[in-house]
């Protein structure tokens, strides 16, 4: 709701308000002439009759002159010749009898509406009170001492209690306005919050756009990698078997390797019809990690003709499969690796549970290399370490290169250790 508007409630309250200034004083002044007329005794001469009709006469054309009240009035020199010309009237008429302290008593409500400034509103309050003092002393005071004291006792209670009154209706007043201050803020903080929400909403539609768009790219780059793994290096180790046979000396020996390519064939096939599937090496089908990389280094050694040994140390976990895949890969393109450029005699592959940790270290002897000078991988190259690098940090794992042209090839892969679930 904006704060220019008015409620229901509010508009039902205002109404009343004007109903009230607009006809309460008629309605005074009704009860103060019905009480006269009741007490004739009071007025005991026509003289005193014919003047309170005069000026009960006089108080309804003022009335009829001040106009109804159409929502709140601003002070001003109309209001206050209107306030005091009807003190001048209910002044007059109480002298002749008290009961008209009633019709005095409309002064307490609206002085401030009419009366410009605080001091001149608060002497309107005090002649008002002056009325309505004298009015309940039974009439303004002669030359009794007992009546003027009555009368300053009243005057006094009853300006004190005009004052208190005045100053808690001025509190409320102020609570209000701050009231409708801090509503203001808030519905200017409420509107900037919505601001910010519609913003937020907005950029988490964005970053779900660029999630999705870079799960992807990371979904693209891990089919390369498992494309790589599986069809490229099985079509790479048929290609060695091929060489071999077209140099064999003899019919055995081709046949030995003939049946190697056959083997290494249906093992690719079967790895791409699996990776297609879900991207799980078929090495761990039906193992777990530490089986499927003793079979994998074992087939290794006896396909290249290089001493191969796998280690496990620390106590074994059942790995998360996405994590048992990736190290398995790992240690697969480190093979690969060493077979076309290490000419290593010797390769030794160590898994290591270590508390809430993985490593994997795979070790060769081989010529080395100086890791500072390797190319960038090129669009025809295989994914090397690049590939190996790539794989340990999406499961937020690390891999480190150490080696040496001479001294051979240490690679290391740490990653978290996450349980199968």
């Amino acid at each position: 709701m904006h704060t220019g508007e008015m409620t229901a409630a509010d508009e039902q309250i205002e109404h009343r308000q004007n109903q009230f200034h607009t006809w309460g004083v008629y309605g005074l002044l009704a009860v103060s002439v019905l009480l006269s007329v009741a007490a004739h005794e009071l007025m005991t001469s026509p003289a005193e009759w014919y003047a309170g009709g005069a000026l009960v006469v006089a108080a309804v054309l003022l009335q009829l002159w001040h106009g109804p009240r159409r929502g709140r009035r601003t002070p001003s020199r109309r209001g206050t010749v209107y306030y005091v010309l009807r003190w001048a009237i209910s002044f007059a008429l109480t002298w002749l009898t008290p009961f008209f302290g009633f019709y005095a008593s409309a002064g307490y409500f609206d002085s401030e509406e009419l009366i410009a400034g605080r001091r001149r509103q608060r002497l309107g309050l005090l002649a008002t009170v002056v009325v309505v003092a004298g009015s309940q002393s039974g009439g303004m005071p002669s030359g009794s001492p007992t009546r003027w004291l009555l009368f300053g006792v009243l005057l006094v209670t009853n300006f004190g209690l005009v004052m208190v009154v005045g100053h808690i209706t001025q509190q409320e007043e102020q609570r209000s306005r701050e009231r409708a201050v801090t509503i203001t803020e808030l519905e200017r903080t409420n509107a900037a919050l919505q601001r910010a929400l519609d913003e937020n909403a907005a950029l988490h539609a964005q970053l779900l756009v660029q999630a999705r768009e870079a799960g992807v790219a990371d979904e693209r780059r891990r089919l390369a990698a498992e494309i790589h793994d599986t069809i490229a290096q099985g079509l790479t180790g048929i290609i060695a078997q091929l060489q071999v046979v077209a140099n064999a000396p003899d019919l055995a020996v081709a046949r030995t390797h003939l049946e190697r390519a056959s083997d290494l064939a249906r093992h690719s096939l079967g790895e791409a019809r699996r990776s297609v599937h879900n991207l799980t090496p078929v090495a761990l089908t039906d193992a777990g990690l530490p089986e499927a990389l003793k079979k994998t280094v074992a087939e290794w050694g006896e396909r290249t003709g290089v001493r191969a040994e796998f280690t496990v140390t620390g106590t074994t976990e059942q790995l998360h499969e996405e994590v048992a895949a990736t190290l398995l890969r790992i240690v697969q393109e480190a093979l690969s690796n060493t077979a076309r450029h290490a000419a290593a005699g010797r390769v030794g592959v160590t898994l290591t549970f270590l508390g809430d940790e993985v490593i994997l270290d795979i070790r060769d002897d081989g010529r080395g290399f100086d890791p500072l000078a390797v190319p960038e991988r090129t669009s025809s190259g295989g994914f090397g370490l690049d590939g190996m690098r790539a794989r340990a940090e999406r499961i937020a794992g690390s891999l480190t290169v150490e080696s040496e042209p001479g001294h051979g090839t240490a690679v290391s892969a740490r990653v978290p250790l996450v349980r199968h679930d």
